[in-house]
């Protein structure tokens, strides 16, 4: 793992700095010499004193190339300068790597806060990751926001072998640690710095995820990636979930190339390049760039009663929305119409594993039962008399009325879980998307339900391919009761969610689709404190 932070508060005396003084590089990747070259390779950061008054320091950094055909020493980016003087001297440095990820994010398809508007950011939420987290969590950080700056000008501002060493030797090895649940800074950073400076950091941290993916899969002609196999159930992305204002959130983003494979209509087809024809490879590289963005919004309270606390839980609001990452707004971009779209969604809320204050859990929805309303009409028509020939004529008409729904919802338990779950059926066959394959063949709209599934009075998704569920659908809450005896208390509450994401095709004609899935699972807060509880 990187230590950036532990070398920058590590350097030595500024006196005493010399130009080949080796601890004031830090070395971020390097590798072995290339074929017909005896030089070492490396991506280095330096620390180098800047001219300034007797009273106050001033230190810059620089991302460096060294070994390199024909790049024998390169400077790829140069920091603003660090007042040691002052009381955070390295706060403009992380302030600058920020600000500078936010403004390169790609735009997202459809978005209405373009990065252009988005204000410089302000010093005090970046200040508080600082102070209110350990050395270690808070260089876990600052390894992040390098490697994400990073991205931008090893893999897309420099020759190719550059971005190949990134990807290998500085990418692959720290991907895991950097991307942990347990990354308690990066929850706060995200928590304080604003949701809207929010998605533009997430959607870089997806469009480099999304790069990494893409060519760990390729593999032909790019040997220096052979080495990146994460493991095939590895899910990448991040979540985190927090309390407040009466509401448990969680949020999670993943490229959907970050996702499980559940269910693929061609398995030969899931890997890059390997594609039907040519239209698919262009077709699944812009599938590629999309990325799922999911809020769980539950909204909760509590009440004392005589002998036990009732915790009521009911869903205000689930929000999907798959991003397409690099594209913008006005361009004319091929399938821009073609997306993953969510399938079925599984959330979950109740007391930590293994709690045993829970007495009990009550559900607020009935397994749905559906009716079909049936209508007959019978006529009989008659003639008797002096004719010849008797004429009996009778007429039955008979109608089904139905109602076809594309998503179904339930409510059920796991121990003391509540479980939220939605699924969504193809209106004209009637089976579940997440588990099963689109007709294929021809245009026609009876092949499935879904094909144009963004137009139309009766469609499942918003028009930017978004999906939003409100309260009303769950039916009313849950509840638990809770001894008395946990009052005052503040306890751990798991809340989850399971989203799986289909694509089947939309405008294109193309045998291509396929279902992935991921899960989140965090912690948050249930207070049990007089004054914040009803009575």
């Amino acid at each position: 793992m990187l230590d950036i932070w532990s070398w920058i508060c590590e350097l030595p005396n500024l006196s005493q700095w010399t130009e080949s003084d080796p601890s004031l590089v830090f070395e971020l990747a390097s590798s072995g010499p290339s074929q017909g070259d005896s030089a070492t390779r490396s991506i280095q950061l330096r620390a180098e004193r800047s001219s300034g008054s007797n009273i106050d320091t001033l230190v810059t950094f620089s991302v460096c190339l060294h070994g390199f055909q024909n790049l024998s020493k390169k400077t790829l980016w140069v920091s603003d300068t660090c007042s040691l003087s002052s009381e955070k001297p390295f706060l403009p440095l992380l302030l600058q790597l920020l600000q500078e990820i936010i403004s390169r994010s790609p735009t997202a398809h459809d978005s209405t806060c373009p990065r252009s508007q988005l204000k410089a950011l302000k010093p005090d939420p970046v200040s508080w990751v600082m102070d209110s987290h350990s050395p270690e969590s808070f260089s876990t950080f600052l390894d992040l926001v390098f490697i994400t700056r990073l991205f931008w000008l090893c893999a897309c501002d420099a020759p190719s072998e550059v971005g190949s060493l990134y990807f290998k030797s500085l990418l692959a090895p720290n991907l895991e640690g950097l991307m942990s649940k347990h990354a308690p800074a990066l929850r706060t950073f995200l928590i304080t710095v604003g949701v809207d400076a929010e998605l533009c950091f997430m959607r870089t941290l997806g469009y480099m995820l999304a790069k990494w993916c893409m060519l760990r899969q390729v593999g032909v002609g790019l040997q220096t990636l052979t080495a990146l196999t994460a493991p095939p159930q590895q899910n990448l992305g991040f979540s985190y979930a927090n309390e407040a204002c009466g509401f448990w959130v969680l949020k999670g983003y993943s490229p959907v190339l970050g996702m499980r494979t559940t269910r693929s209509a061609n398995v030969k087809t899931t890997q890059f390049p390997i594609m039907e024809t040519a239209k698919d490879s262009v077709l699944k590289y812009a599938l590629a760039h999309q990325q799922l963005e999911a809020v769980v919004q539950v909204e909760y309270s509590v009440g004392v009663y005589d002998g036990y606390i009732q915790v009521t839980a009911r869903v205000d609001n689930l929000r999907f929305h798959v991003a397409s990452l690099g594209f913008n707004k006005n361009d004319d971009v091929d399938y821009a119409e073609e997306r993953y779209f969510p399938s079925r969604i599984r959330i979950w809320v109740g007391p930590e594993v293994g709690a045993n204050y829970v007495h009990g859990l009550s559900l607020g929805r009935s397994t749905d039962n559906g009716e079909k309303e049936v209508k007959m009409q019978k006529i009989m028509k008659s003639s008797f008399g002096k004719s010849k020939n008797s004429r009996v004529k009778a007429t039955m008409r008979m109608s089904t009325r139905t109602r076809k729904k594309n998503w179904r919802w339930d409510q059920d338990a796991e121990g003391n879980a509540a479980v939220f779950d939605a699924v969504l059926c193809d209106n004209v066959t009637g089976h579940e998307v997440a588990t099963s394959n689109p007709s294929i063949g021809g245009r026609s709209e009876n092949n499935n339900g879904l094909r144009r599934r963004y137009e139309g009075a009766n469609r499942a998704f918003t028009k930017t391919g978004s999906l939003v569920l409100g309260g009303d659908e769950y039916g009313d809450g849950v509840g638990w009761r809770l001894s008395r005896e946990m009052e005052g208390s503040v306890l751990k509450w798991r809340i989850g969610g399971k989203v799986w994401l289909s694509y089947w095709p939309n405008e294109v004609d193309t045998s291509y689709c396929e279902t992935r899935c991921v899960e989140w699972c965090d912690e948050v807060d249930l207070p049990l404190i007089l004054g914040k509880i009803s009575i």
